[in-house]
């Protein structure tokens, strides 16, 4: 599900983030939130095929 952000959007979202945390802190900030999302996608990931396995196995 891709959001339609844009570049504006972007360079908005970037101007923002410099003016909130500092040029010092937005690479350890997007690390956090790569962090974040992978092992978010991980364990939805492991929800997904543990609920096809119940379903197999019915």
């Amino acid at each position: 599900m891709p959001m339609n952000i844009g570049v504006a959007g972007i360079v908005l979202l970037v101007i923002l983030g410099l003016l909130l945390f500092g040029p010092s802190k937005l690479p350890q900030l997007g690390r956090a939130i790569g962090a974040t999302l992978s092992e978010f996608k991980r364990g939805a990931r492991g929800l997904i095929d543990d609920n096809e396995k119940s379903g197999k196995e019915k």
